[in-house]
């Protein structure tokens, strides 16, 4: 129950406080702002920032989904059930569920895989079943078909929703491929 105190007396306070002052100004003369409004500023700099990160993010997924124009038509009908399968760049990984729930949406009644390939070069791929074909099509067996192609080990979720990662992203397409094959096969 001790409890320790420490103090600054004299010149070492004096020092102190005209040590924090000087932050303080050096902070509002990059702010460009008076020192009384520098923390009002500084948080509504943060909001900003905040804002535009969300935008960008929004941004990238809206270019995910959307594709260029030379890639045509992402969904293709495999053995009477919908698929969209697409490979994408600049997502952040945990954004691949949000691209897939969308996906699902945006399908109606069909499977999303999407494999997000990171700077680095490892890959993330995520598949999504709609309700209505979870019985006859597992997510988790087709997340570890992809998983394989890309290097990866395993993977899981659910059966409407599993995600998995690996090594090589250069075999994105080729691991789309071996989903599709997986689901055409039955």
């Amino acid at each position: 129950g001790v409890r320790r105190l420490e103090a600054m007396t004299g010149d070492t306070a004096r020092r102190h406080l005209a040590n924090e002052s000087r932050k303080l100004r050096e902070i509002a003369g990059l702010l460009k702002t008076p020192v009384d409004e520098a923390p009002e500023r500084l948080s509504a700099l943060l909001d900003d920032r905040r804002k535009l990160e969300r935008d960008l993010q929004e941004a990238r997924r809206k270019l995910a989904m959307g594709g260029g124009a030379s890639e045509g038509d992402p969904v293709r009908n495999v053995n009477g059930v919908k698929l969209m399968a697409r490979a994408v760049t600049g997502v952040e990984m945990k954004d691949l569920k949000a691209l897939a729930d969308e996906g699902k949406k945006r399908l109606g009644s069909g499977v999303v895989a999407i494999i997000g390939v990171a700077d680095d070069g490892k890959a993330g791929i995520v598949v999504g079943v709609t309700e209505d074909l979870t019985a006859t099509v597992d997510a988790v067996a087709l997340v570890r078909v992809g998983a394989e192609k890309l290097g990866g080990k395993g993977g899981g979720g659910r059966r409407d929703m599993a995600q998995a990662g690996g090594p090589d992203g250069a075999q994105a397409e080729a691991a789309l491929a071996a989903v599709e094959a997986a689901l055409a096969a039955g």
